[in-house]
């Protein structure tokens, strides 16, 4: 279970007529086909933070994807979202630290937002270091001396310790933004009336991340089921044995391993998919598991599954979701989350449901408000309901003591 965090909030920083830096987390679902914004759950929630910080020189800054994927491209999408949420011209700059970012920031006026792009495209922020380690990045070092102050609104990045997030609040003084402080309300008074059996839901395409998950759910007892979908289904099917054909997935023996070891750990706990949905022509098609062939893609769960994943769900005290199931952009393969996530809703236990993309199809289905607790967080969300320290609580903290003489807990 989380703990409450003492940490500054922006009222602390007393932020008028100062520079500050956001560091928030826009990072929103891509389309694979058409790389136009899905979703924008996060950018919305970041105006929270802006609109409290109109007196201020704003400089916002946010990662958006991993390199080498799709969903790997610049913020300006991100910028003309902001001005149209926020009813004001958010400048954009194709720079993150070199002279051009640099002038931008020394120009700001009072009341105006910059937008740098997207952080990882300087390589640092790839990265995760010690606070004394990032410090003496480049990406800090270029930065820090033109801001007076920081605010960390990223949420959904909190288990990552990029330099962005626990660099600047070694050198500046820094307080935790309006969606830090509403998740750590909201996440310890759904954790205060949580109750067993305690069911997690797994899918999407983070296999790292959700591999890395897995053991410390099961260990805490936050998990007494876990259901596979998506990607971390196909390594479970795939070491289990009923998938004999490659994944086509980077890293994927050394995965195939890990759940390997899961499975023999933790041998009744774990539920795979009967059968599946592949495309054909476009088309939808189910099929058993042990049908599968060749180079077959999975594009959702089957009927089958659905049915058992169903029951198990709404029979649950608690439900915890992480991933779609499926690609559920695409209206034919959107049928496993559109089921999963109702049967949630239509559940008596606690339900949290957490991702950008799952947040997304609640959305399109309109069925948020019949959840519990819907976080935009993936990993970062499952570290805090475990209890594990999260770096950028620590940096916030660690900052709090360090700049200021009361601290205010949150």
């Amino acid at each position: 279970m989380g703990s409450s965090s003492r940490i500054l909030t922006i009222e602390d920083l007393e932020p008028e007529n100062k520079t500050v830096f956001v560091r928030a987390d826009l990072n929103t679902p891509v389309d694979p086909f058409s790389r136009k914004l899905l979703d924008f759950s996060r950018i919305s929630e970041a105006c929270v933070t802006l609109k409290d910080l109109s007196n201020s020189k704003v400089v916002l800054a946010s990662h958006q994807g991993r390199v080498g994927r799709y969903d790997f491209i610049s913020l300006e999408e991100h910028s003309k979202a902001l001005s149209k949420l926020l009813g004001k011209d958010v400048i954009f700059i194709e720079d993150v630290i070199g002279p051009a970012a640099r002038n931008a920031i020394s120009s700001l006026s009072k009341g105006q937002i910059l937008l740098l792009d997207n952080l990882r495209f300087v390589a640092e922020e790839n990265y995760e270091f010690k606070p004394e380690d990032a410090v003496k990045t480049i990406l800090i070092q270029r930065l820090y001396k033109f801001f007076d102050m920081v605010v960390v609104d990223a949420f959904p990045t909190a288990h990552r310790a990029h330099p962005s997030i626990v660099g600047f609040p070694e050198l500046l003084p820094a307080s935790g933004g309006r969606l830090v402080v509403k998740e750590l309300k909201a996440l310890n008074k759904i954790l205060s009336i949580s109750k067993g059996p305690y069911v997690t839901v797994l899918g999407g395409a983070k296999i790292s991340d959700r591999l890395e998950a897995i053991d410390t759910l099961i260990e805490s007892k936050r998990a007494d089921k876990v259901l596979l979908t998506g990607l971390i289904a196909n390594v479970f099917l795939k070491a289990s044995g009923k998938i004999k054909q490659s994944l086509g997935i980077e890293n994927e023996e050394k995965y195939v391993e890990r759940a390997k070891i899961l499975l023999n750990k933790y041998p009744d706990t774990f539920l795979m998919p009967k059968d599946v949905a592949i495309s054909i022509d476009d088309e939808r098609k189910e099929i058993e598991v042990s049908e599968l062939e060749g180079e077959q893609k999975i594009c959702d769960i089957g009927s089958k599954t659905i049915e058992i994943y169903s029951k198990i769900i709404r029979s649950a005290g608690t439900i915890f979701m992480s991933g779609p199931p499926g690609l559920f952009e695409h209206k034919n393969f959107q049928i496993g989350t559109e089921a999963l996530l109702k049967a949630m809703a239509s559940s008596f236990g606690t339900t949290i449901v957490s991702g950008g993309h799952l947040v997304a199809a609640l959305e399109r289905f309109g069925i948020r408000e019949w959840i519990d607790h819907t976080s935009t967080a993936g990993g970062a969300l499952i570290m805090y309901l475990v209890g594990k320290k999260l770096p950028l609580f620590e940096a916030l903290e660690n900052s709090a003591k360090r700049f200021s003489k009361s601290e205010r807990l949150i």
